[in-house]
């Protein structure tokens, strides 16, 4: 498609005028030799209580813990805490006798697992509000020791406890936890002005994040030793000029965040599974994953990726019943906008970021669609005002990913006609009387072979991962849901310079 093969040219060409016109400068300039990481976009929000955007989640993973984390095969494990199931109805979670400090010096008790929850369940405008409708009460038995008792039983009630805990007496004085952190993991919040700096508990090393948007200038300022790594959204022909590189290290793996097309099920020609399964056929995911991703890009069907425990148990009655609906086929794609009865070229307008791998995934299925009768119009934002859009429902399409979601739940959340914003993440609005009910019944495998019928939105890809260092950073990998965990362990070499070349 010369769509992909200008947009290829232009990154490289871009890339070397801009390398030409630069001069290399002295990485040593940086202050207390922190380590600098770029990043597309900034976090929204450093309040786990309502945070919802990747980069706010990958930031607050790091300053905050959590009673709960999961394992590798996304199954719930003690983090801050452990637990046992007192009765069908009743948790009782019993925290480390090791455990951190809060940052502002002040210990962590029970009391402030209670307030952390409490909070969220009179928070008005938090998307994690009714995900903890079901707590009936919490009960402090001791500093170490807390009850959680439910209205109703809950298998899964531990996996919903992954928010970060907060300080009883700040959430009591209603602190600005969303710009000024304030919690117990191995990093701290230092500054928030052009770069947000956190510092390491346990040797001071300091960790700055700076906003890059474009990609190209992310690369320049990593060759020039401005900024010491940079993690996923480079277009593949900026990844390959990389790994020519010998001043910086390039780790890829599979990725495990699931990217969709969000649809509007508020627009009444949307609501036509017709055309939903036309705006599928009209996508062709193998040419974008091949010719405009990383390496290890594959094709998705769901949002829980093929290893994920649930899928291992997915019997051939239930794989059967899928309908995969997303082949590229774009004769097939107009002739079902004909039998839905709209007229052709269907108008759709699509939003996404103003981030340049986003505005060209979406300028490729742009050209993709014309065949297949559909004029797809984009209009990229900023990322904050773009989010803000999906979650008042001010879209038609737009395109996001699910990052770092480990439990079947995700399909309550993201599916469940209960959960529209702001009680849930039912961004299109979508209701289904069926789907309700097997997801009552935690009936996941026929539960996803319904959304996979139903299409409420358009599966795309589990994007690849990969990290760009400069040689002298070590102990950081990229990890399967983008999460910038190594931050806690991440060095650089005192035998490598830290000099430009």
């Amino acid at each position: 498609m010369n769509v992909l093969n200008f947009l290829a040219r232009f990154s490289i060409s871009l890339l070397f005028v801009a390398t030409s016109a630069c001069h290399q400068q002295n990485a040593s300039t940086q202050a207390n030799h922190e380590i600098v990481f770029a990043i597309g976009q900034m976090p929204l929000n450093l309040d786990p209580r309502y945070a919802t955007d990747a980069a706010s989640e990958r930031v607050n993973r790091l300053v905050y813990q959590s009673l709960v984390d999961f394992d590798a095969q996304s199954k719930p494990s003690a983090s801050l805490a452990t637990w046992v199931q007192i009765s069908a109805t009743e948790y009782r979670f019993t925290l480390n006798k090791n455990r951190a400090s809060f940052h502002n010096l002040a210990p962590l008790t029970a009391n402030d697992v209670k307030a952390t929850y409490d909070s969220l369940v009179t928070l008005k405008d938090s998307p994690n509000k009714a995900e903890f409708s079901n707590v009936k009460n919490i009960m402090v038995i001791d500093n170490d020791t807390v009850v959680f008792q439910l209205n109703q039983s809950d298998s899964h009630f531990p996996d919903k406890l992954i928010i970060g805990i907060l300080p009883a007496e700040l959430i009591e004085s209603n602190h600005d936890f969303s710009h000024a952190p304030i919690g117990n993991g191995p990093l701290k919040f230092v500054a928030w002005q052009n770069k947000l700096t956190l510092q390491r508990i346990k040797d001071n090393q300091t960790v700055s994040l700076i906003e890059v948007k474009d990609p190209t200038v992310r690369v320049l300022k990593l060759l020039h030793g401005e900024v010491d790594l940079l993690q996923g959204e480079l277009p593949p022909e900026l990844v390959k000029y990389l790994q020519t590189k010998p001043e910086i290290s390039l780790q890829t793996s599979p990725g495990a965040n699931f990217s969709y097309l969000g649809l509007n099920f508020k627009d009444p020609v949307l609501q036509k599974i017709k055309v939903r399964q036309a705006i599928a056929h009209a996508i062709n995911r193998k040419q974008i994953i091949e010719k405009a991703m990383i390496a290890h890009s594959r094709e998705a069907n769901m949002i829980l990726p093929p290893e994920h425990y649930t899928n291992q148990t997915a019997s051939p009655e239930a794989e059967s019943q899928q309908i995969i609906a997303d082949d590229y086929n774009p004769a097939l794609a107009r002739q079902l906008l004909i039998e839905a009865g709209v007229e052709l070229p269907l108008k759709l307008v699509y939003k996404t970021s103003t981030d340049a791998q986003r505005v060209r995934f979406a300028t490729i299925m742009q050209a993709q669609m014309q065949p297949a009768g559909i004029a797809l119009e984009i209009r990229s934002l900023d990322w904050g005002t773009f989010f803000e859009d999906v979650k008042q429902g001010n879209f038609q399409l737009y395109g996001l990913t699910w990052v770092g979601i480990k439990t079947p739940e995700i399909y309550v959340k993201a599916f469940g006609s209960q959960n529209i914003p702001p009680n849930g993440f039912n961004r299109g609005r979508y209701a289904d009387a069926e789907l309700d009910k097997l997801l009552a019944d935690e009936n996941w495998q026929a539960a996803t072979a319904r959304i996979h019928k139903q299409l409420p939105y358009i599966p795309l890809w589990y994007e690849g991962q990969f990290v760009a260092m400069r040689n002298s950073i070590k102990n950081y990998s990229p990890k399967p849901d983008g999460n910038w965990d190594d931050l806690a362990t991440i060095k650089r070499s005192a035998t490598i310079s830290n000099y430009a070349h």
